[in-house]
C-alpha cells in the first residue's frame, strides 16, 4: 500500500477531529475534571472553576449534548438540575490522566496536587502507557499506522 493511501485514510477516517469537537476547549476539559471530582451543581462549577455563568451555560449544553453528561433535575428540590458523567464521559478519564501527566511532566515540571491514589491501598496511580495487544508497554519506535485491511491480514496470518 502506498503511504498517499494511508495519508488520505488517516485524514478522512482519523476520529481525533471529532473527539476534539465533542470535548471544545479549555473549559469542557476543567468542567470534566470537575465532574470526575464530584461537582454536580451549576453554582458549584461556577464557583469552583471561576468561570463565567454564559460559558459555563454553554459548555455545560455542549458536553450534554454531545452524551458526555447528563442533565437531571436534583432529588431534593426539583427547581435545581444536577450534572452527571455518562458512561460515555467517564470513558474520557484516562485521556484526562494522561494529559494532568503530560503537563506535570512537560509544562510545570512539578507533581499536581492532589495525587491520584487507588482508592483501595492508597498508592499513586501508574503513569498512562500505551500498551500492546498482549500488555507490553511501547515507545514511539515500536509504533506506526496501518490500514484496517493491513491489520485484519496481520491477524489472519497469525
Amino acid at each position: 500500500m502506498g503511504a498517499n493511501k494511508l495519508r488520505e485514510d488517516l485524514s478522512a477516517l482519523c476520529s481525533l477531529p471529532a473527539a476534539l469537537e465533542a470535548m471544545g476547549e479549555r473549559w469542557s476539559f476543567l468542567i470534566l475534571r470537575g465532574s470526575f471530582n464530584g461537582l454536580h451543581h451549576f453554582e458549584e462549577f461556577q464557583s469552583e472553576l471561576g468561570i463565567a455563568r454564559n460559558i459555563l451555560a454553554n459548555r455545560l449544553g455542549r458536553l450534554v449534548g454531545h452524551g458526555i453528561l447528563e442533565r437531571a433535575p436534583c432529588a431534593d428540590d426539583r427547581r435545581k438540575v444536577i450534572y452527571h458523567l455518562t458512561d460515555k464521559g467517564f470513558a474520557l478519564m484516562p485521556t484526562m490522566i494522561a494529559l494532568r501527566q503530560w503537563g506535570e511532566r512537560w509544562e510545570t515540571g512539578v507533581p499536581a496536587s492532589p495525587i491520584l491514589v487507588d482508592a483501595r491501598d492508597g498508592q499513586p496511580i501508574r503513569q498512562i502507557e500505551v500498551l500492546s495487544h498482549d500488555g507490553r508497554v511501547l515507545h514511539k519506535h515500536d509504533l506506526h499506522w496501518a490500514l484496517p485491511e493491513d491489520v485484519q491480514a496481520a491477524q489472519a496470518a497469525e
